[in-house]
């Protein structure tokens, strides 16, 4: 294992570390590790999933319960839009 060496931590951050320790039973060094886990576990957990341009166009169909044809409609027009404007040159760009 490595050593993980923390600079600048104020005064009161480090009391309240010790104190939180204290009460735990923990070593400071135990209870920092300890609750640098536990935040990067909540961080991690918080983290919302990131949507594609397509799933997060469908969840809004589906929230409008328009998931069948008019959703299929609608895609294959972005599609085809999307295909016809590929390599096309920027307009007034030097």
């Amino acid at each position: 294992m490595g050593d993980f060496l923390i600079r600048n931590i104020s005064e009161a951050m480090k009391r309240d570390i010790a104190e939180s320790a204290q009460r735990s039973g923990n070593s400071l060094s135990d209870e920092a590790k300890e609750l640098l886990r536990e935040a990067l576990k909540r961080k991690t957990e918080a983290k919302p999933e990131s949507l594609s341009a397509y799933e997060a166009i469908r969840a809004a169909f589906v929230s409008e319960n328009a998931v069948d044809d008019e959703f299929a409609a609608i895609m294959d027009e972005i599609e085809a839009a999307r295909k016809k404007d590929f390599g096309r040159p920027f307009e007034d760009f030097e």
